[in-house]
């Protein structure tokens, strides 16, 4: 029978993180084996991230990675903003966006890519292990044009390339590299303000067009405007919408002068020495869309310490 010495756990422990008696526990169920112990703890690691699964994760980290023409964005949800502020975590969305810029982003793809000997999902059951908190790979955006760039910024940035708000803009242009990524990044800085909803109209939700002209119709209707009168308010309040939800109409945020989008990127072309075409964008928030669920702190102390 292999004697488990106190330098063997430690040296396990230090390799995954695991708690003292897991690790024990692990060599002595491998015979001492190091490998062996690592997965078997991983596999304990598992077992525990599924009892976490699920609880609410809504916190974390938005992470952002550019590579020339292409970039990536990814949301990875903790249930607590303690954990991102984890060196781990903030490691292993920085991780998570560099795989996703190589394999795209598909989510299942992304979780089911090796790093090292492992996956992405192991990495991420491994984590919950280590810290305790239940975490996911919630979604991954990317972009990429043929010529070009693929600009990113981080809004609250924690650590770089990873924060509270990222954007990716893409610019389809044969001109110079250092010039565009200096627009896409003073564009990506627009769209975390801004939010804009499409690029132009025509990428609106026609669904959304429809109920803005109803409820500016209804609104005139009931003030007793004729309909041919009508028409024409509508049309004009429309075009006042696109400005605030179109992001080639919207007044640009880095012009004191009220320039829209479209003609601040015509004057950048200048600089660039070609045409540029805003080709694409994303804007991640990190936990927007996720119901949060309300906690009573008083009754969870209570309910810790035995009492009703």
């Amino acid at each position: 029978m292999t004697t488990i010495t106190a330098a063997m756990v430690k040296d396990l422990r230090e390799s995954t993180g695991a708690g003292m008696m897991d690790c024990k526990a692990a060599l002595t169920e491998s015979s001492g084996d190091m490998q062996a112990a690592q997965d078997w703890l991983r596999k304990k690691g598992l077992s525990k991230a599924a009892k976490k699964a699920g609880r609410v994760a809504a916190e974390g980290l938005i992470g952002a990675v550019t590579k020339g023409p292409k970039g990536v964005v990814v949301e990875v949800n903790s249930e607590t903003d303690f954990v991102a502020r984890n060196e781990q975590f903030q490691g292993l969305v920085k991780m998570i966006a560099q795989v996703a810029i190589d394999v795209g982003a598909d989510v299942e793809k992304i979780k089911a890519a090796k790093v090292g000997a492992v996956t992405v999902e192991t990495a991420i059951s491994d984590a919950i292990a280590t810290i305790g908190e239940n975490m996911t790979l919630r979604r991954a955006a990317s972009l990429e044009v043929s010529k070009g760039v693929v600009s990113s910024y981080i809004h609250n940035a924690v650590i770089d390339g990873a924060g509270k708000m990222g954007v990716i803009v893409a610019l389809e242009s044969a001109g110079k590299v250092d010039e565009l990524a200096a627009v896409g990044r003073q564009l990506a800085m627009h769209v975390a303000a801004t939010n804009p909803q499409a690029l132009d109209p025509a990428g609106l939700d026609p669904a959304v067009v429809k109920r803005e002209k109803d409820v500016l119709a209804d609104k005139y209707r009931q003030q007793g405007k004729p309909e041919n009168v009508i028409e024409k308010i509508v049309e004009s309040g429309l075009k006042t919408y696109y400005k605030e939800v179109c992001l080639l109409e919207q007044a640009f945020i880095h012009d004191e002068k009220g320039k829209s989008v479209a003609q601040a990127v015509k004057e950048a072309e200048g600089k660039v020495g070609a045409a540029v075409k805003i080709a694409g964008f994303v804007r991640y928030a990190l936990g927007e869309g996720i119901e949060k669920q309300e906690s009573d702190f008083a009754a969870e102390v209570a309910a810790a310490s035995g009492k009703k």
